[in-house]
């Protein structure tokens, strides 16, 4: 028997360390950007921004990491729970297992003798896998990582918040908020054109939707900071 060696590239397997770390780039530019640019409202000195900014990436990496490693691990709980109450199942009631398989790729469109021997078939190769992924829609592709999700979400938070604090360095004096929202306006733009890229979606409509949310983000920040003036403190 012939067999193609065609096979599509998919992009799926990108999506547990992908989604982290374009959350993890655009919270921080969107925070550290925005806190910059409140401060910088209130009349805060170059010196002050900068420490801020600095305390802004250490606090955020690591609130990112853990709150990103946590929940990464709760879904990872959830899916072993699943997963050993399948295994409890195919043990207690195959029959009942088997039937409910074979349900499923009616649903699915097959005719039922088909979808029997699929059944069948697919549950002596590995019936865990099998209700894993077609039951339980559990598979290795999509499968939760949290070191993984903890470490690309607090990698690419500071990376993001990199940016703000070259702008502030790189700042003439008096010109360090303006710098920083060009900046943090640039640097979204670009984060929302590479993440697009690596999914294989429109990098114009993915650039302009993190920059437009973005940008809303730091000009709210920049209004309620206008209500503040450190000197009068």
């Amino acid at each position: 028997m012939y067999y193609s060696h065609h096979q599509e590239k998919h992009l799926i397997q990108r999506a547990g360390w992908l989604r982290a770390s374009v959350l993890g780039a655009n919270d921080g530019i969107i925070s550290v950007t925005s806190l910059i640019m409140g401060m910088a409202a209130s009349g805060a000195s170059t010196q002050t921004l900068l420490i801020t900014c600095v305390a802004g990436l250490i606090s955020g990496a690591s609130s990112m990491a853990a709150g990103e490693y946590i929940s990464v691990k709760s879904q990872v709980d959830i899916e072993e729970a699943d997963l050993h109450t399948e295994r409890n199942e195919l043990e207690k009631n195959p029959d009942l297992e088997l039937k409910e398989l074979t349900h499923i790729y009616v649903l699915r469109g097959l005719q039922p003798d088909l979808a029997h021997e699929v059944a069948v078939q697919l549950t002596a190769h590995n019936a865990l896998e099998a209700h894993a992924r077609d039951e339980i829609g559990i598979h290795e592709n999509t499968s939760a990582n949290p070191l993984q999700a903890a470490g690309s979400s607090a990698l690419a938070f500071s990376l993001g918040a990199l940016f703000p604090m070259f702008a502030i360095l790189l700042s003439p004096e008096g010109f360090v908020g303006k710098t920083v929202m060009i900046v943090g306006v640039l640097s979204l733009a670009i984060l929302g054109a590479v993440s697009s890229y690596f999914a294989g979606t429109s990098i114009i409509r993915g650039s302009l939707r993190v920059t437009i949310w973005g940008v809303i983000a730091m000009a709210f920040a920049s209004f309620i900071g206008s209500f503040f003036n450190v000197s009068t403190f």
